[in-house]
C-alpha cells in the first residue's frame, strides 16, 4: 500500500524523545509504564512505532485499549491520518457494535470492554505482540481487570507478550508495582515531557450558595453559573472555549443557555453523532465553544482551545449494596482531574482556566478520583473473574483489591441469576452471559426473556435497559419502547444498533415465543433483570420493592395506579427515605413471583412487634407480604425468642419488679462491684438476658405474650443467680444487709442503687447517730451517711462520722437548733444519748 507519511506532524510529537527508553524497557523487561501528558502522542505515535509502521522497527501486531468508544475511533482515525491512510488499512478499530479492521492491520484500537471479551475467548491473544493500556490513570474497572488478566497471561502462557500502561499523569508508582509484580523496584517507568504553555487560573465561585449535587441531580443555579462563566470567558479571552460538565443532560442544558453567543456551540460526549465528534476534534476557521464530558480530559485532544471553563463536577459509579440501587452519581471532581482539564488550555499557546469554585474549596477536594473497583457494582467484574477461574479475584494482580462487601453482594446476584454455583464456580449459563457484554442482570433478562418473548423483543427491551432512555421518553418502559421504535433521534439510532447486536447474541429460542402484549413483555424483562425491584402498590404512587426500599412515582406518571411494577431505574437522594422511580413497567403478581422466585419465602413468623408477640403464617416476596394468617399454636421456641427480643428492646421493666426485687438487684450489683467472685452481674439488662436460661426459667418458656412477662416475679427469679453452690449466698444479709441498726435502735434501709462505684447510702436523722464514732460498713465499704434534719430534710453528707462530730457538726447545730428547738442539739454529740424523739418526750420517758 502506498502511503504518504505526515512526517512533519510525526516529528512534532514530543513523546518521540521517550521512545528509545520505552523500547529499551520493553526489550529488557517486557512491561513498562509510560507517563506522558495529553497531546504528546502517547496514543498515536507510540503504537505506530511499536508496530514498526514508523521508525523502521520490526513489524509487530499492537492492540491499543481505550476506555471509551469515542476515544478508540478518534485514535484510529488520527493514526491512519498520520500514515496517510484510511482507517481499515494498517490501523483499524473495534468497539461494541462496530468493527473496521482490514487484513493487513498492524494496529487495532479497541475498547477495554472489547479486549476483555477477547481475552475470555482467547487467553493467549494469538497473533498479538504488544498491548497498550491507554489512560490507565482513570482507573476504570474494565482497564484494571484487563491489566490483571494480561499479567496472568504473561506469567503462565505468553511471557513474550509486551505490556505498556500509558498514563497522562505522573502517578505511576502503583502501576509500576502491578506490572512489575515480583520484580524489585517494579516495572520501568518512562516519562515523556509535554509541550505546555502557562495557564492562568481564574477562580469564579457562584455569587450565591448552590445546592451540592446528589444522585444525578445538579442544581440548575450551578449550571446557570457555568453558562455565565462561559459567556464571560468569551468576552475576556480569545480562542476556543472548552467547558467540562458531568454528563449529557448538563451539556444540553448549558447549551440551551448559550443561545445567541458569537461562537459555534458543540456538544462532545460518547453519545454524540460521529459528525459532531469529528467537528469538535478538527481545526475550525471560526470560534467555538465545546461542551464536553470528561472524555476531553485526556482521551481526546481538541485543537484551538485557549480557555477552559471547569464546572468542577464529574460522574462516578455508586452502588447501594443493601438495596440493589446502583447508578452514576455526580461528585466533585478531584484535584488531579482539575489539573488535567486546566492543561487543555495550554496545549498550543498560553491560556486560562476559569474554575467555578473558590481557591479555598480547591484544597479540600480529593487528590485523585476514586478507583471504580472501590465504589462500583462488581457483579460484572465478579463474573469475569469467575470465568477466568479466580472467583474471589484473590490471585489477580489488581492495583486495588475488590472490597469484600461488594464482592459478596456481587456473588449473591450471580448465584441468583444462575451465573455461578453457590460454591462460586462459573456455570455454562454464566459463561454464555459473560460473552454477551452485558451486566449479569441484563444478560439473565435477555436469555430468559428470549425464551418467553423471542430474541428480537427481548433484545429490544434489554437495549433500552442497557442505556437509559432520555428523560423525555418518560418513566413507562413500554411507552419508551414504542417511542424508540418510531424515533428518529440519536438515542433511537443507538438503540436499534444495540438491539440488533443483542438479538444476534441471544440466538434462537428453545421454545415458541408467547403472545404477550408490549406492556406485559416490558414488565417481564424488567422483572427478570431486577427481581429485587418488583414492587407492590401501598398507596397512590407509592410502592414497596421486594428489596425493602420504598419507591415513589412522579406526580404526572401514568403508572401511579398500577398494582405491581417492575422498577428498572430508580435513584435515592442521600437524605431521602424513598427511591424515585425513573423507569418502570407494569407487571402482575404472577410475573413478579416468577421473576423473583428466589425471593419467595413462606413459614411461621413469630416476633415482637408493636409491644407484644405476633405469631402468623406468612408468604413473602422479599419484603412484600403476599399472604398472612394468624398462628394458633406457634412454635414455643420461636415465642421464647420473640419474648427475649421484647425484653431486649423494651427492657427488663416488662417483668414484675416489687420494691424488694429492686432492692435485691441493687444489693447484688453492689456485691458484684465490690467483691466480684461468684456474685452475679445484674445491673446490665443485656448481661442478664444473655443468662436468661439461668434465672428466667421455667417461667419464660411458659409465657406466651407480654402480659405473661408481667407475672414473672423478678426478685424470685434473681435469687436463682445467687452463688448457692459455694455457700456464699447464705452471707447475703451479712455482706449487704437490707437494713442497718443505728444507735437509736432504728433499723434503717440501706440504698445500694448508686451506679458505678458509688457507696451505699444510709439516710438517717442526725440525732439517731449520737454517740456513734465509727461509720457503719457493708462488705468492708463505709456507707455514705446522709444526715437528716428532724423534718427528714438533708442536713449534711459524710463518709467519716468521727470527723463530722469534731468539725462539721458545729455548723449544722448552729444553723438548725433555732429552727428545731424541740430536738436535742448537744454540744458534744459523741457522748450524747441517741434518740428518735423530741426533748419533751425524752423528759417524759425519764
Amino acid at each position: 500500500m502506498t502511503r504518504q507519511l505526515r512526517q512533519a506532524d510525526l516529528d512534532a510529537l514530543p513523546v518521540r524523545e521517550a521512545l528509545p527508553a520505552l523500547t529499551s524497557a520493553l526489550d529488557g523487561h517486557g512491561t513498562a509504564v509510560l507517563c506522558a501528558p495529553p497531546g504528546t502522542g502517547k496514543t498515536t505515535l507510540v503504537p505506530l512505532v511499536l508496530a514498526g509502521l514508523v521508525g523502521g522497527g520490526p513489524r509487530r501486531r499492537v492492540v491499543v485499549a481505550e476506555p471509551r468508544r469515542i476515544a478508540a475511533r478518534a485514535a484510529a482515525r488520527r493514526m491512519a491520518w498520520l500514515l496517510g491512510e484510511q482507517v481499515g488499512g494498517s490501523v483499524g478499530f473495534t468497539v461494541r457494535g462496530e468493527r473496521v479492521v482490514g487484513p493487513a492491520a498492524a494496529v487495532e484500537v479497541v475498547t477495554t470492554g472489547v479486549l476483555l471479551q477477547r481475552l475470555q475467548r482467547d487467553q493467549e491473544l494469538a497473533g498479538v505482540d504488544v498491548v497498550i493500556l491507554d489512560e490507565c490513570h482513570e482507573r476504570h474497572l474494565d482497564a484494571d481487570t484487563v491489566a490483571a488478566f494480561l499479567l496472568d497471561v504473561r506469567e503462565t502462557l505468553r511471557p513474550e507478550l509486551r505490556l505498556v500502561a500509558a498514563s497522562a499523569t505522573t502517578d505511576a508508582a502503583g502501576w509500576a508495582r502491578v506490572l512489575g509484580r515480583g520484580r524489585p523496584g517494579g516495572a520501568p517507568v518512562v516519562e515523556a515531557a509535554g509541550v505546555s504553555y502557562p495557564v492562568e487560573t481564574v477562580w469564579v465561585p457562584p455569587a450565591r450558595p448552590v445546592r451540592p449535587p446528589h444522585g444525578m441531580r445538579v442544581d440548575p443555579a450551578q449550571l446557570a453559573h457555568v453558562a455565565s462563566v462561559v459567556r464571560r470567558a468569551l468576552a475576556e479571552r480569545s480562542g476556543d472555549v472548552l467547558c467540562f460538565l458531568p454528563g449529557v443532560g448538563e451539556i444540553a442544558r448549558v447549551a440551551g443557555q448559550l443561545a445567541g453567543v458569537e461562537a459555534e456551540v458543540l456538544q462532545l460526549h460518547g453519545r454524540a453523532p460521529a459528525a459532531v465528534q469529528d467537528s469538535a476534534l478538527s481545526v475550525a476557521p471560526h470560534r467555538r465553544v465545546i461542551l464536553s464530558t470528561a472524555v476531553a480530559e485526556s482521551s481526546l485532544t481538541v485543537p484551538g482551545v485557549r480557555v477552559v471553563v471547569d464546572s468542577g463536577l464529574a460522574r462516578e459509579p455508586r452502588v447501594d449494596h443493601a438495596r440493589g440501587l446502583g447508578a452514576l452519581a455526580t461528585v466533585r471532581a478531584s484535584r488531579a482531574a482539575g489539573r488535567q482539564r486546566a492543561g487543555r488550555a495550554g496545549r498550543e499557546a498560553p491560556g486560562a482556566v476559569y474554575r467555578c469554585w473558590s481557591e479555598a474549596e480547591d484544597g479540600r477536594l480529593s487528590a485523585f478520583p476514586s478507583p471504580e473497583i472501590r465504589i462500583a457494582d462488581l457483579a460484572q467484574f465478579a463474573l469475569q473473574a469467575a470465568c477466568w477461574g479466580d472467583p474471589d479475584a484473590a490471585g489477580l494482580a489488581l492495583p486495588d483489591p475488590p472490597p469484600a462487601g461488594a464482592m459478596a453482594a456481587a456473588r449473591e446476584v450471580l448465584v441468583a441469576v444462575g451465573a455461578v454455583s453457590p460454591a462460586g464456580g462459573v456455570t455454562a449459563r454464566g459463561q454464555r452471559m459473560a460473552r454477551l457484554g452485558l451486566h449479569p442482570r441484563l444478560a439473565r433478562a435477555l436469555l430468559d426473556g428470549s425464551a418467553s418473548l423471542g430474541p428480537r423483543r427481548a433484545a429490544e427491551i434489554v437495549a433500552l435497559l442497557s442505556e437509559e432512555p432520555p428523560r423525555e421518553y418518560g418513566d413507562d418502559l413500554a411507552a419508551a419502547w414504542r417511542r424508540a421504535r418510531a424515533g428518529g433521534d440519536a438515542y433511537a439510532a443507538r438503540w436499534r444498533t444495540e438491539a440488533r447486536r443483542l438479538e444476534r447474541a441471544a440466538g434462537s429460542p428453545a421454545g415458541s415465543p408467547s403472545g404477550l402484549s408490549d406492556d406485559a413483555a416490558a414488565g417481564l424483562v424488567a422483572a427478570l433483570a431486577f427481581p429485587e425491584r418488583v414492587a407492590r402498590a401501598k398507596g397512590e404512587g407509592a410502592f414497596l420493592m421486594a428489596s425493602g426500599t420504598a419507591a415513589e412515582l412522579g406526580d404526572g406518571s401514568s403508572l401511579r395506579s398500577a398494582p405491581w411494577l417492575a422498577v428498572a431505574v430508580a435513584d435515592r437522594g442521600p437524605h431521602s427515605v424513598s427511591a424515585r422511580v425513573r423507569l418502570a413497567a407494569v407487571v402482575d403478581e404472577d410475573t413478579a413471583r416468577a421473576a423473583a422466585d428466589h425471593l419467595l419465602t413462606s413459614g411461621e413468623e413469630v416476633r415482637w412487634e408493636d409491644g407484644d408477640v405476633v405469631a402468623r403464617s406468612a408468604e413473602r416476596l422479599g419484603a412484600i407480604e403476599l399472604a398472612v394468617r394468624p398462628l394458633r399454636s406457634p412454635d414455643p421456641g420461636l415465642v421464647r425468642a420473640a419474648l427475649l427480643d421484647g425484653l431486649r428492646g423494651e427492657g427488663l421493666g416488662l417483668l414484675r419488679w416489687s420494691p424488694d426485687a429492686r432492692t435485691l438487684r441493687a444489693r447484688l450489683g453492689f456485691l458484684h462491684r465490690t467483691l466480684g467472685g461468684g456474685w452475679p452481674d445484674v445491673q446490665d439488662d443485656d448481661t442478664l438476658l444473655d443468662r436468661a436460661d439461668d434465672w428466667l426459667e421455667p417461667e419464660l418458656s411458659r409465657a406466651r405474650r407480654r402480659a405473661d412477662l408481667g407475672r414473672i416475679d423478678a426478685g424470685q427469679a434473681l435469687n436463682r443467680l445467687l452463688p448457692w453452690a459455694t455457700g456464699e449466698a447464705a452471707r447475703l444479709d451479712e455482706l449487704a444487709p437490707e437494713r442497718i441498726e443505728v444507735p437509736s435502735g432504728s433499723r434503717i434501709r440501706v440504698d445500694y442503687s448508686a451506679e458505678g462505684h458509688g457507696q451505699p447510702v444510709l439516710a438517717v436523722k442526725l440525732q439517731e447517730l449520737f454517740g456513734l464514732a465509727e461509720t457503719p460498713k457493708v462488705a468492708g465499704v463505709p456507707v455514705l451517711v446522709h444526715l437528716l434534719s428532724p423534718a427528714g430534710r438533708p442536713a449534711a453528707v459524710t463518709a467519716d462520722l468521727a470527723s463530722f462530730w469534731q468539725g462539721g457538726y458545729r455548723a449544722v447545730r448552729a444553723e438548725l437548733r433555732g429552727r428545731y428547738p424541740k430536738h436535742p442539739w448537744p454540744q458534744d454529740p459523741a457522748t450524747a444519748e441517741p434518740t428518735r424523739h423530741t426533748n419533751a418526750r425524752l423528759k417524759r420517758q425519764q
